[in-house]
């Protein structure tokens, strides 16, 4: 009988080393770039495209309170799409239809005249939310507040953050700077019919953005980034360090189970 449970054993071992190997495949996964499809006619006139990444356009104000906080709300507004590196415009985007985020956040960063010294910091909180529009819209700014003049928006996704960090570097000039962030968010896709693949969608998106000091208007207290540049493409959340603690854990205790049963089995 106990020739029995010791297979039983061996399998069970063989399993947890396949369940933990591909959890951390996982995390790898994350670095490369994951494609996706979208459906524009979900809401719009539009047809459906493939991509990999997605440019956009960011019309934001950021704003510094003078002890190391600052806030960053604004606009991103899809341009064009890449798909294995390739650059496209997906049939009837900003003519027929459109797509934007709409995001608020918060930080902390060191306190530096940025023109003269280099700064970082990071996000300590951000929500957004993807809309998909018909027509055309612009984007633009009415003081330092962000505007946009898209109509009839539908909902297609939202998120907060997971991390995300912030800097800016002096161009040498003394009057200048270039502005960059970064963020991991969390994802979650509303309309399904927007979302073609993959089925569930992914549930993370990762964002970069950098510009160039011609993209930066300074102002007393912050600068606005008229049109800067950036990217967000999607993956599969990181399983957490806990996860894979739990994970261990549950296969110990089956681990024991099927011991404690070899050894009932060989008595």
């Amino acid at each position: 009988m106990g020739f029995i449970a010791r297979p039983a054993l061996q399998r069970l071992l063989r399993y947890s080393v396949v369940a933990v190997a591909a959890a951390a495949a996982s995390t790898g996964a994350v670095a490369a770039l994951s494609p996706f499809t979208l459906n524009a006619g979900a809401f719009t006139g539009g047809t459906t495209f493939t991509g990999d990444n997605i440019l956009v356009s960011d019309y934001s104000t950021i704003t510094f309170n003078g002890v190391g906080g600052f806030t960053d709300t604004g606009f991103l507004a899809v341009s064009a799409v890449q798909n294995g590196g390739s650059t496209f415009t997906p049939s009837g985007l900003n003519s027929t239809y459109g797509l934007y985020f709409a995001f608020s956040g918060t930080g902390t960063t060191t306190v530096a005249n940025p023109a003269l010294a280099p700064t970082f910091g990071s996000f300590t909180s951000m929500t957004y939310t993807l809309y998909g529009y018909n027509g055309t819209a612009s984007f633009g700014f009415s003081g330092n507040t962000p505007t946009e003049t898209a109509v009839g928006e539908v909902v297609l996704a939202t998120g907060t953050l997971i991390n995300g960090a912030v800097g800016t570097l002096p161009s040498g000039n003394g009057i200048t700077f270039t502005p960059s962030a970064n963020a991991d968010l969390t994802f979650s896709a509303l309309n399904p019919a927007f979302f073609v693949a993959p089925s569930p969608f992914y549930g993370m998106a990762i964002t970069a953005f950098t510009n160039t000091t011609s993209e930066v208007e300074p102002f007393a207290n912050g600068f606005r980034i008229r049109q800067g540049g950036g990217s967000l493409n999607f993956a599969a959340p990181i399983p957490e360090p806990e996860t894979y603690a739990l994970m261990l854990a549950g296969l110990a205790a089956m681990s024991f189970v099927v011991r404690r049963r070899t050894r009932k089995a060989a008595a």
